[in-house]
Protein backbone atom coordinates (compact mmCIF):
# COMPACT_ATOMS: atom_id res chain seq x y z
CA UNK A 1 0.00 0.00 0.00
CA UNK A 2 1.37 3.70 -0.48
CA UNK A 3 2.87 4.93 2.53
CA UNK A 4 1.41 8.12 2.93
CA UNK A 5 -1.97 6.53 2.53
CA UNK A 6 -1.41 4.45 5.36
CA UNK A 7 0.02 7.44 7.35
CA UNK A 8 -3.65 8.50 6.99
CA UNK A 9 -5.58 5.19 7.61
CA UNK A 10 -6.64 6.12 10.80
CA UNK A 11 -8.40 9.21 10.15
CA UNK A 12 -10.21 7.03 7.12
CA UNK A 13 -11.56 4.75 9.34
CA UNK A 14 -12.87 7.31 11.72
CA UNK A 15 -14.49 9.06 8.68
CA UNK A 16 -16.00 5.64 7.92
CA UNK A 17 -17.08 4.68 11.30
CA UNK A 18 -18.74 8.55 11.44
CA UNK A 19 -20.18 8.59 8.50
CA UNK A 20 -20.74 5.04 6.02
CA UNK A 21 -23.91 2.87 6.36
CA UNK A 22 -22.32 -0.23 5.47
CA UNK A 23 -24.54 -2.59 3.29
CA UNK A 24 -25.84 -6.04 5.32
CA UNK A 25 -23.69 -4.82 8.63
CA UNK A 26 -25.38 -4.25 12.34
CA UNK A 27 -22.67 -1.19 13.00
CA UNK A 28 -23.55 -1.81 16.83
CA UNK A 29 -19.66 -2.81 17.26
CA UNK A 30 -18.23 -0.14 15.64
CA UNK A 31 -19.00 1.97 18.56
CA UNK A 32 -16.10 0.06 20.40
CA UNK A 33 -14.53 -1.75 17.12
CA UNK A 34 -13.02 -0.74 13.63
CA UNK A 35 -15.57 -1.43 10.21
CA UNK A 36 -12.95 -3.32 7.67
CA UNK A 37 -11.80 -1.15 4.93
CA UNK A 38 -10.80 -3.04 2.06
CA UNK A 39 -7.55 -0.68 0.55
CA UNK A 40 -6.40 -2.36 -2.40
CA UNK A 41 -6.92 -5.16 -4.31
CA UNK A 42 -4.52 -7.22 -6.60
CA UNK A 43 -5.33 -10.93 -8.50
CA UNK A 44 -7.07 -12.78 -6.06
CA UNK A 45 -6.34 -10.88 -3.14
CA UNK A 46 -6.97 -7.44 -1.46
CA UNK A 47 -5.34 -5.87 1.46
CA UNK A 48 -7.09 -4.15 4.47
CA UNK A 49 -6.74 -1.18 6.45
CA UNK A 50 -3.88 -2.89 9.01
CA UNK A 51 -1.97 -3.64 5.81
CA UNK A 52 -2.79 -7.97 6.18
CA UNK A 53 -3.49 -9.45 2.80
CA UNK A 54 -6.81 -11.59 2.49
CA UNK A 55 -7.18 -14.06 0.02
CA UNK A 56 -10.66 -13.28 -1.77
CA UNK A 57 -13.22 -16.48 -2.31
CA UNK A 58 -16.46 -14.31 -2.64
CA UNK A 59 -15.45 -11.92 -5.28
CA UNK A 60 -15.65 -8.79 -3.90
CA UNK A 61 -17.88 -10.09 -1.32
CA UNK A 62 -21.15 -10.68 -3.72
CA UNK A 63 -19.98 -12.82 -6.50
CA UNK A 64 -19.01 -9.99 -8.80
CA UNK A 65 -14.61 -9.48 -9.81
CA UNK A 66 -14.80 -12.26 -12.18
CA UNK A 67 -11.36 -11.07 -13.61
CA UNK A 68 -9.67 -10.25 -10.24
CA UNK A 69 -8.18 -6.96 -8.93
CA UNK A 70 -5.74 -4.51 -10.96
CA UNK A 71 -6.87 -4.51 -14.51
CA UNK A 72 -4.77 -2.25 -15.61
CA UNK A 73 -6.69 -2.26 -18.98
CA UNK A 74 -9.94 -2.38 -17.84
CA UNK A 75 -9.37 0.91 -15.87
CA UNK A 76 -7.81 2.44 -19.11
CA UNK A 77 -10.48 1.74 -21.17
CA UNK A 78 -13.03 3.42 -18.81
CA UNK A 79 -10.58 6.50 -18.45
CA UNK A 80 -10.35 6.86 -22.14
CA UNK A 81 -14.02 6.52 -23.30
CA UNK A 82 -14.52 8.79 -20.10
CA UNK A 83 -12.68 11.64 -21.69
CA UNK A 84 -14.13 10.83 -24.96
CA UNK A 85 -17.82 10.69 -23.45
CA UNK A 86 -18.92 9.98 -20.11
CA UNK A 87 -22.89 10.07 -20.70
CA UNK A 88 -25.77 10.62 -22.74
CA UNK A 89 -29.37 9.04 -21.85
CA UNK A 90 -29.85 5.98 -23.61
CA UNK A 91 -32.72 7.35 -25.61
CA UNK A 92 -29.46 7.73 -27.80
CA UNK A 93 -26.75 5.12 -28.38
CA UNK A 94 -23.07 5.06 -27.35
CA UNK A 95 -20.25 3.64 -29.29
CA UNK A 96 -19.29 1.04 -26.29
CA UNK A 97 -22.77 0.71 -25.84
CA UNK A 98 -23.50 -0.54 -29.30
CA UNK A 99 -20.03 -2.61 -29.82
CA UNK A 100 -20.44 -4.69 -26.31
CA UNK A 101 -24.19 -5.69 -27.43
CA UNK A 102 -22.96 -7.34 -30.27
CA UNK A 103 -20.25 -9.08 -28.46
CA UNK A 104 -22.87 -10.00 -26.03
CA UNK A 105 -25.78 -11.50 -28.32
CA UNK A 106 -22.52 -13.17 -29.98
CA UNK A 107 -22.64 -15.29 -26.42
CA UNK A 108 -26.28 -15.81 -26.65
CA UNK A 109 -27.88 -17.83 -29.40
CA UNK A 110 -30.97 -17.05 -29.26
CA UNK A 111 -31.58 -13.54 -27.97
CA UNK A 112 -31.01 -10.03 -30.06
CA UNK A 113 -31.53 -7.02 -27.76
CA UNK A 114 -29.86 -5.42 -24.88
CA UNK A 115 -31.31 -3.07 -22.60
CA UNK A 116 -28.53 -1.01 -20.16
CA UNK A 117 -29.08 -0.35 -16.42
CA UNK A 118 -27.08 0.07 -14.02
CA UNK A 119 -28.10 -2.29 -11.00
CA UNK A 120 -29.31 -6.52 -11.04
CA UNK A 121 -32.61 -5.05 -9.47
CA UNK A 122 -33.07 -2.54 -11.71
CA UNK A 123 -32.55 -5.04 -14.64
CA UNK A 124 -35.11 -7.34 -13.34
CA UNK A 125 -36.99 -4.57 -12.96
CA UNK A 126 -37.25 -4.13 -16.36
CA UNK A 127 -38.25 -7.24 -17.19
CA UNK A 128 -41.32 -7.47 -14.64
CA UNK A 129 -42.46 -4.15 -16.26
CA UNK A 130 -42.13 -5.58 -19.51
CA UNK A 131 -43.94 -8.31 -19.14
CA UNK A 132 -46.59 -6.49 -17.47
CA UNK A 133 -47.09 -4.02 -20.30
CA UNK A 134 -47.16 -6.95 -22.52
CA UNK A 135 -49.87 -8.58 -20.34
CA UNK A 136 -51.79 -5.00 -20.84
CA UNK A 137 -51.09 -4.70 -24.59
CA UNK A 138 -51.99 -8.43 -25.67
CA UNK A 139 -54.31 -9.94 -23.09
CA UNK A 140 -56.29 -6.91 -21.35
CA UNK A 141 -53.90 -6.14 -18.58
CA UNK A 142 -55.20 -10.16 -17.24
CA UNK A 143 -51.77 -12.07 -17.67
CA UNK A 144 -49.92 -10.02 -15.50
CA UNK A 145 -49.08 -12.26 -12.78
CA UNK A 146 -45.34 -13.23 -12.26
CA UNK A 147 -44.30 -16.12 -10.67
CA UNK A 148 -40.84 -16.82 -8.78
CA UNK A 149 -39.39 -19.49 -6.61
CA UNK A 150 -38.68 -19.81 -3.43
CA UNK A 151 -34.80 -19.17 -1.92
CA UNK A 152 -34.05 -17.37 -5.57
CA UNK A 153 -33.47 -13.26 -4.84
CA UNK A 154 -33.72 -11.14 -7.50
CA UNK A 155 -32.79 -7.70 -5.95
CA UNK A 156 -33.42 -5.22 -2.58
CA UNK A 157 -36.31 -2.46 -4.74
CA UNK A 158 -39.54 -2.89 -3.67
CA UNK A 159 -40.85 -4.58 -6.70
CA UNK A 160 -38.00 -7.24 -6.89
CA UNK A 161 -38.41 -8.11 -3.41
CA UNK A 162 -42.41 -8.80 -3.94
CA UNK A 163 -40.69 -11.32 -6.55
CA UNK A 164 -38.23 -12.44 -3.60
CA UNK A 165 -38.07 -15.73 -2.19
CA UNK A 166 -36.04 -15.40 1.14
CA UNK A 167 -38.31 -14.39 3.57
CA UNK A 168 -35.35 -12.89 6.11
CA UNK A 169 -34.07 -10.53 3.51
CA UNK A 170 -38.02 -9.50 3.09
CA UNK A 171 -38.98 -9.31 6.45
CA UNK A 172 -40.37 -6.08 7.83
CA UNK A 173 -40.02 -4.04 4.53
CA UNK A 174 -43.86 -5.19 3.19
CA UNK A 175 -46.48 -4.46 1.95
CA UNK A 176 -44.55 -5.44 -1.53
CA UNK A 177 -46.58 -5.27 -4.79
CA UNK A 178 -49.46 -7.79 -5.81
CA UNK A 179 -49.62 -10.40 -8.22
CA UNK A 180 -46.19 -12.06 -7.56
CA UNK A 181 -47.10 -15.61 -6.83
CA UNK A 182 -43.88 -17.71 -5.08
CA UNK A 183 -43.68 -21.33 -6.04
CA UNK A 184 -41.81 -24.38 -4.48
CA UNK A 185 -37.66 -24.79 -5.14
CA UNK A 186 -36.14 -27.69 -6.21
CA UNK A 187 -33.81 -28.50 -3.60
CA UNK A 188 -33.36 -32.07 -4.19
CA UNK A 189 -31.15 -32.20 -0.66
CA UNK A 190 -34.03 -30.95 1.18
CA UNK A 191 -37.02 -33.33 -1.41
CA UNK A 192 -37.65 -34.94 2.65
CA UNK A 193 -39.39 -31.83 3.26
CA UNK A 194 -41.69 -31.49 0.79
CA UNK A 195 -44.78 -33.27 0.98
CA UNK A 196 -44.87 -36.42 -1.82
CA UNK A 197 -41.24 -35.50 -3.15
CA UNK A 198 -40.34 -38.95 -4.83
CA UNK A 199 -37.09 -40.19 -5.03
CA UNK A 200 -36.93 -40.68 -8.75
CA UNK A 201 -37.25 -37.96 -11.49
CA UNK A 202 -37.33 -35.67 -8.54
CA UNK A 203 -36.72 -32.93 -11.10
CA UNK A 204 -39.49 -33.47 -13.44
CA UNK A 205 -41.30 -33.79 -10.14
CA UNK A 206 -40.22 -30.37 -9.05
CA UNK A 207 -41.51 -28.84 -11.74
CA UNK A 208 -44.70 -30.24 -12.15
CA UNK A 209 -45.07 -28.00 -8.61
CA UNK A 210 -44.50 -24.98 -10.35
CA UNK A 211 -47.60 -26.21 -12.75
CA UNK A 212 -49.66 -26.47 -10.36
CA UNK A 213 -49.27 -23.33 -9.13
CA UNK A 214 -50.01 -21.89 -13.04
CA UNK A 215 -53.23 -24.08 -12.48
CA UNK A 216 -54.29 -22.63 -9.19
CA UNK A 217 -53.94 -19.56 -10.27
CA UNK A 218 -55.17 -19.44 -13.37
CA UNK A 219 -52.49 -19.98 -16.62
CA UNK A 220 -54.89 -17.09 -18.51
CA UNK A 221 -53.53 -14.85 -15.55
CA UNK A 222 -49.92 -15.89 -15.62
CA UNK A 223 -47.40 -13.99 -17.66
CA UNK A 224 -43.98 -14.54 -15.98
CA UNK A 225 -41.84 -17.22 -14.30
CA UNK A 226 -38.31 -15.60 -13.03
CA UNK A 227 -35.63 -18.22 -11.73
CA UNK A 228 -32.21 -18.12 -11.06
CA UNK A 229 -30.69 -20.98 -13.12
CA UNK A 230 -28.62 -22.00 -9.66
CA UNK A 231 -29.86 -19.98 -6.64
CA UNK A 232 -27.51 -17.91 -4.87
CA UNK A 233 -28.30 -16.56 -2.11
CA UNK A 234 -30.68 -19.14 -1.09
CA UNK A 235 -27.76 -21.79 -0.20
CA UNK A 236 -25.77 -22.04 -3.90
CA UNK A 237 -28.55 -24.55 -5.33
CA UNK A 238 -28.39 -26.61 -8.53
CA UNK A 239 -30.92 -27.78 -10.24
CA UNK A 240 -31.89 -31.61 -10.33
CA UNK A 241 -31.99 -33.51 -13.83
CA UNK A 242 -35.21 -32.99 -15.65
CA UNK A 243 -35.65 -29.81 -13.93
CA UNK A 244 -34.91 -27.10 -16.70
CA UNK A 245 -36.60 -28.68 -19.36
CA UNK A 246 -39.54 -29.34 -17.90
CA UNK A 247 -39.84 -26.09 -16.70
CA UNK A 248 -39.46 -24.74 -20.72
CA UNK A 249 -42.17 -27.39 -21.38
CA UNK A 250 -44.60 -26.15 -18.74
CA UNK A 251 -44.12 -21.97 -20.21
CA UNK A 252 -44.47 -23.08 -23.96
CA UNK A 253 -47.43 -24.97 -22.65
CA UNK A 254 -49.31 -22.17 -20.96
CA UNK A 255 -47.66 -19.11 -23.31
CA UNK A 256 -45.54 -17.84 -19.85
CA UNK A 257 -42.18 -15.56 -20.45
CA UNK A 258 -39.47 -17.15 -19.54
CA UNK A 259 -37.07 -14.61 -17.39
CA UNK A 260 -33.44 -16.23 -16.15
CA UNK A 261 -31.92 -13.90 -13.60
CA UNK A 262 -27.88 -14.60 -14.42
CA UNK A 263 -27.23 -11.03 -11.68
CA UNK A 264 -24.78 -14.07 -9.87
CA UNK A 265 -24.35 -16.80 -12.41
CA UNK A 266 -23.49 -14.57 -15.94
CA UNK A 267 -20.53 -14.10 -17.66
CA UNK A 268 -18.54 -17.21 -16.68
CA UNK A 269 -18.68 -17.94 -13.12
CA UNK A 270 -20.38 -21.36 -13.49
CA UNK A 271 -18.02 -22.44 -16.67
CA UNK A 272 -19.81 -20.98 -19.15
CA UNK A 273 -21.04 -17.80 -20.53
CA UNK A 274 -24.44 -17.90 -19.19
CA UNK A 275 -25.21 -20.63 -16.04
CA UNK A 276 -29.03 -20.95 -18.12
CA UNK A 277 -26.82 -22.71 -20.96
CA UNK A 278 -25.51 -25.61 -19.22
CA UNK A 279 -29.44 -26.95 -19.45
CA UNK A 280 -30.26 -26.08 -23.24
CA UNK A 281 -33.33 -23.83 -22.48
CA UNK A 282 -34.31 -20.74 -24.73
CA UNK A 283 -35.27 -17.95 -22.31
CA UNK A 284 -37.42 -14.60 -22.88
CA UNK A 285 -35.24 -12.58 -20.81
CA UNK A 286 -31.54 -13.00 -19.17
CA UNK A 287 -31.16 -10.00 -16.59
CA UNK A 288 -27.43 -9.98 -15.56
CA UNK A 289 -25.17 -7.39 -14.10
CA UNK A 290 -22.13 -8.36 -11.02
CA UNK A 291 -19.64 -9.79 -13.38
CA UNK A 292 -20.49 -7.99 -16.27
CA UNK A 293 -17.67 -5.70 -15.88
CA UNK A 294 -16.61 -7.44 -12.94
CA UNK A 295 -17.23 -4.21 -10.83
CA UNK A 296 -14.63 -2.11 -12.76
CA UNK A 297 -17.68 0.23 -13.34
CA UNK A 298 -21.53 0.16 -12.99
CA UNK A 299 -23.85 -1.73 -15.11
CA UNK A 300 -26.34 -4.69 -15.90
CA UNK A 301 -28.45 -5.45 -19.00
CA UNK A 302 -31.61 -6.71 -19.38
CA UNK A 303 -31.62 -8.83 -23.19
CA UNK A 304 -34.58 -10.09 -24.87
CA UNK A 305 -35.49 -11.79 -28.19
CA UNK A 306 -36.47 -10.23 -31.45
CA UNK A 307 -39.99 -11.70 -30.30
CA UNK A 308 -40.42 -9.79 -27.66
CA UNK A 309 -38.95 -6.56 -29.12
CA UNK A 310 -41.05 -6.65 -31.42
CA UNK A 311 -44.20 -6.53 -29.21
CA UNK A 312 -42.96 -3.21 -28.32
CA UNK A 313 -43.36 -1.34 -31.70
CA UNK A 314 -46.24 -3.27 -33.70
CA UNK A 315 -47.97 0.48 -33.48
CA UNK A 316 -45.97 3.18 -34.51
CA UNK A 317 -49.33 5.28 -34.54
CA UNK A 318 -50.13 4.00 -30.49
CA UNK A 319 -48.23 6.91 -28.35
CA UNK A 320 -48.58 4.56 -25.54
CA UNK A 321 -47.31 1.16 -27.80
CA UNK A 322 -43.46 1.45 -27.20
CA UNK A 323 -41.50 0.85 -23.50
CA UNK A 324 -41.68 3.83 -21.82
CA UNK A 325 -38.85 2.75 -19.45
CA UNK A 326 -35.36 4.93 -18.98
CA UNK A 327 -32.38 4.18 -16.42
CA UNK A 328 -30.56 7.20 -15.68
CA UNK A 329 -27.27 5.63 -15.43
CA UNK A 330 -27.85 3.17 -18.36
CA UNK A 331 -26.39 6.08 -20.47
CA UNK A 332 -23.11 5.73 -18.52
CA UNK A 333 -20.28 4.92 -21.02
CA UNK A 334 -18.19 3.42 -18.52
CA UNK A 335 -19.85 0.34 -17.99
CA UNK A 336 -20.06 -1.06 -21.21
CA UNK A 337 -16.55 0.60 -22.13
CA UNK A 338 -15.44 -1.86 -18.94
CA UNK A 339 -17.55 -4.82 -20.17
CA UNK A 340 -15.70 -5.38 -23.41
CA UNK A 341 -12.55 -5.77 -22.11
CA UNK A 342 -13.86 -7.94 -19.17
CA UNK A 343 -15.00 -9.92 -21.74
CA UNK A 344 -11.67 -9.92 -24.01
CA UNK A 345 -9.77 -11.32 -20.88
CA UNK A 346 -12.09 -13.96 -20.39
CA UNK A 347 -11.83 -15.05 -23.77
CA UNK A 348 -7.80 -14.21 -24.33
CA UNK A 349 -6.64 -16.29 -20.65
CA UNK A 350 -9.40 -19.07 -20.82
CA UNK A 351 -11.01 -18.08 -18.03
CA UNK A 352 -14.05 -20.68 -19.21
CA UNK A 353 -11.83 -23.39 -19.37
CA UNK A 354 -9.79 -22.31 -16.00
CA UNK A 355 -13.27 -21.75 -14.16
CA UNK A 356 -14.59 -25.39 -15.19
CA UNK A 357 -11.16 -27.09 -14.30
CA UNK A 358 -10.59 -25.37 -10.99
CA UNK A 359 -14.45 -25.41 -10.42
CA UNK A 360 -14.21 -29.57 -10.96
CA UNK A 361 -11.09 -29.59 -8.64
CA UNK A 362 -12.70 -27.36 -6.04
CA UNK A 363 -15.90 -29.31 -5.94
CA UNK A 364 -13.62 -32.78 -4.85
CA UNK A 365 -11.93 -30.74 -2.61
CA UNK A 366 -14.96 -29.95 -0.83
CA UNK A 367 -16.41 -32.84 -1.29
CA UNK A 368 -12.78 -34.83 0.71
CA UNK A 369 -13.87 -32.44 3.39
CA UNK A 370 -17.36 -33.91 3.34
CA UNK A 371 -16.04 -37.09 4.00
CA UNK A 372 -13.26 -35.42 7.23
CA UNK A 373 -16.16 -33.51 8.84
CA UNK A 374 -20.13 -35.04 9.43
CA UNK A 375 -20.72 -31.24 9.46
CA UNK A 376 -21.09 -31.15 5.93
CA UNK A 377 -23.95 -32.29 4.76
CA UNK A 378 -23.93 -31.58 1.26
CA UNK A 379 -21.38 -29.81 -1.40
CA UNK A 380 -22.52 -28.51 -4.73
CA UNK A 381 -22.13 -26.15 -7.06
CA UNK A 382 -20.92 -25.34 -10.42
CA UNK A 383 -17.88 -23.68 -12.11
CA UNK A 384 -16.62 -21.47 -9.22
CA UNK A 385 -19.84 -20.76 -7.93
CA UNK A 386 -20.10 -23.45 -4.57
CA UNK A 387 -21.65 -23.88 -1.67
CA UNK A 388 -21.00 -26.40 1.27
CA UNK A 389 -24.07 -27.04 3.69
CA UNK A 390 -23.48 -27.51 7.49
CA UNK A 391 -26.09 -29.82 9.48
CA UNK A 392 -26.15 -31.14 13.33
CA UNK A 393 -26.76 -34.81 12.56
CA UNK A 394 -26.59 -35.57 8.61
CA UNK A 395 -29.51 -38.04 9.03
CA UNK A 396 -32.66 -35.29 10.02
CA UNK A 397 -30.04 -32.83 7.68
CA UNK A 398 -31.05 -30.63 11.09
CA UNK A 399 -29.12 -27.35 10.15
CA UNK A 400 -26.09 -26.13 12.46
CA UNK A 401 -26.91 -22.86 14.06
CA UNK A 402 -26.28 -20.05 11.70
CA UNK A 403 -23.70 -18.74 14.80
CA UNK A 404 -21.75 -21.67 14.28
CA UNK A 405 -21.57 -21.13 10.31
CA UNK A 406 -20.64 -17.45 11.03
CA UNK A 407 -18.06 -18.64 13.69
CA UNK A 408 -16.63 -20.80 10.42
CA UNK A 409 -16.27 -17.61 8.05
CA UNK A 410 -14.33 -15.75 11.13
CA UNK A 411 -12.07 -18.60 11.55
CA UNK A 412 -11.04 -18.20 7.93
CA UNK A 413 -10.59 -14.79 7.77
CA UNK A 414 -8.37 -14.93 10.69
CA UNK A 415 -5.85 -17.57 8.45
CA UNK A 416 -6.36 -14.71 5.74
CA UNK A 417 -8.97 -16.32 3.88
CA UNK A 418 -12.24 -14.25 2.93
CA UNK A 419 -15.43 -16.72 2.26
CA UNK A 420 -18.88 -16.43 2.49
CA UNK A 421 -22.22 -17.75 4.32
CA UNK A 422 -25.92 -17.65 3.42
CA UNK A 423 -27.12 -14.30 4.86
CA UNK A 424 -29.96 -13.23 6.53
CA UNK A 425 -32.00 -15.17 3.76
CA UNK A 426 -33.97 -18.42 4.67
CA UNK A 427 -35.29 -18.15 8.31
CA UNK A 428 -33.16 -21.31 10.53
CA UNK A 429 -31.46 -22.09 7.26
CA UNK A 430 -28.53 -19.67 6.82
CA UNK A 431 -26.06 -22.41 7.21
CA UNK A 432 -24.67 -22.54 3.81
CA UNK A 433 -20.83 -21.63 3.46
CA UNK A 434 -20.27 -19.67 0.00
CA UNK A 435 -17.11 -20.21 -2.12
CA UNK A 436 -16.60 -17.68 -5.51
CA UNK A 437 -13.34 -16.99 -5.76
CA UNK A 438 -12.00 -14.98 -9.58
CA UNK A 439 -12.24 -16.97 -12.46
CA UNK A 440 -8.14 -16.44 -12.47
CA UNK A 441 -7.76 -19.15 -9.82
CA UNK A 442 -5.38 -21.15 -9.18
CA UNK A 443 -5.23 -24.92 -7.29
CA UNK A 444 -2.59 -23.00 -4.85
CA UNK A 445 -5.34 -21.04 -4.35
CA UNK A 446 -7.49 -23.61 -4.08
CA UNK A 447 -5.73 -25.67 -1.70
CA UNK A 448 -5.49 -22.06 0.34
CA UNK A 449 -9.31 -21.95 0.54
CA UNK A 450 -9.65 -25.40 1.53
CA UNK A 451 -7.08 -25.88 4.50
CA UNK A 452 -8.63 -22.90 5.59
CA UNK A 453 -11.42 -24.66 5.94
CA UNK A 454 -10.52 -27.03 6.98
CA UNK A 455 -8.63 -25.45 9.93
CA UNK A 456 -12.03 -23.42 10.78
CA UNK A 457 -14.11 -26.32 10.92
CA UNK A 458 -11.90 -28.33 12.85
CA UNK A 459 -11.48 -24.88 15.32
CA UNK A 460 -14.61 -24.75 15.56
CA UNK A 461 -16.72 -28.21 15.57
CA UNK A 462 -13.46 -30.29 16.53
Amino acid sequence: MDGTFENDINKIVDMDRAHVWHHLVQHKPFETGQPRIIVEGKGIHVWDQHGKKHLDAVSGGVWTVNVGYGRERIANAVRDQLIKLNYFAGSAGSIPGAIFSEMLIDKMPGMSRVYFTNSGSEANEKAFKMIRQIAHKRYGGKKNKILYRERDYHGSTIGAMSCGGQDERNAQYGPFSPDFVRVPHCMEYRRHEQEGAPEQNYGEWAAEQIEKVILAEGPETVGGLCLEPVTAGGGVITPPEGYWQKVQEICRKYDILLHIDEVVCGVGRTGTWFGYQHYGIEPDFVTMAKGVASGYAAIACCVTTERVFDMFKDDADDPMNYFRDISTFGGCTAGPAAAIENMHIIEEEGLLANTNAMGDYMLDQLRALQDKHAVIGDVRGKGLFLGAELVADRDSKQPVDEKLAQRVVAECNAQAVIIGVTNRSIPGRNNTLCYSPALIATKDDIDQIIAATDEALTRVFG
